[in-house]
């Protein structure tokens, strides 16, 4: 009688390695690293002394509702859209996915420890930002912390549902990074990083409002003071979600 060998599946222990691999790549990613986390930086650095003295009323400052809703939300999206997606890309265009499909270990191991190292860093990058706010400048924090720290979670789903349909579509690494940088200058520029909406014509501020940087820079801004956040800009970041994550399953490819 012939025994019947099952594969064995790797565990949690496997999972944490990859995941630490993943991390040391991500390391040795210096442009990769630092600007994500550098540009916001120096917006913030740039703005936060004269944002701070502009009071708003209810003990908040421009530095609190305006500067510091678009760092977080650029530190997001740029690792989300631009640098998650060419991970990705070149795992495919080097043949890692399709290697690892005929081994125990499944190439969706690989999309998870990316994300979570993604995610990883877009914490540090966060903390960065909010430490040197608040310590440097005197930002105040929210007045609903768990409404904004869930509505920073929604904004991160969005963007990395934004930068998996660029990893779905771009074949080779450098195509992701320039499907990515294109995508995430578009929404950020009808978003407000380039002066505010303000000062675009009407149609594209509105439809930057309803686009997912502006509707995340807005959903942010209401929650962190304490007001009602805009159905419109949560529904936005929802049906990005979904039609991402959609999308992105319908196009990726292994190989």
């Amino acid at each position: 009688m012939s025994a019947v060998i099952s594969a064995h599946r790797p565990g949690l222990r496997s999972m944490l390695i990859l995941i630490a691999c993943e991390g040391k790549m991500v390391a040795r990613d210096t442009a990769g690293l630092i600007v994500p986390l550098g540009v916001p930086l120096i917006i913030l650095l740039t703005s936060a002394g004269a944002a701070g003295s502009q009071e708003l009323g209810n003990g908040f400052t421009a530095l609190d509702l305006f500067v510091l809703p678009l760092v977080l939300v650029m530190v997001i999206a740029t690792i989300g859209i631009v640098n998650m997606p060419s991970f990705l890309a070149y795992y495919r265009r080097s043949g890692i996915l399709r290697r690892l499909a005929v081994t125990p270990a499944s190439p969706a191991m690989v999309l998870i420890a990316q994300a979570v190292v993604s995610i990883l860093q877009t914490l540090m990058g966060t903390a960065l930002a909010l430490g040197v706010a608040f310590l440097a400048f005197g930002a105040h924090p929210p007045r609903h912390l768990g409404v904004t720290v869930a509505v920073i979670g929604l904004t991160m789903a969005a963007m990395y549902s934004v930068g998996m349909v660029v990893a779905a579509v771009a074949p080779t690494p450098n195509s992701a990074v320039a499907i990515g940088l294109a995508a995430f200058l578009g929404l950020a520029a009808l978003g407000g990083m380039f002066g505010g909406r303000q000062a675009l014509p009407e149609p594209l501020a509105e439809l930057g409002g309803w686009l997912p940087f502006g509707a995340a820079v807005d959903a942010i801004s209401a929650a962190w003071a304490g007001s009602a956040v805009d159905a419109a800009s949560l529904v936005s970041l929802g049906v990005t979600v979904v039609v991402g994550a959609g999308v992105a399953a319908a196009l990726f490819r292994w190989e």
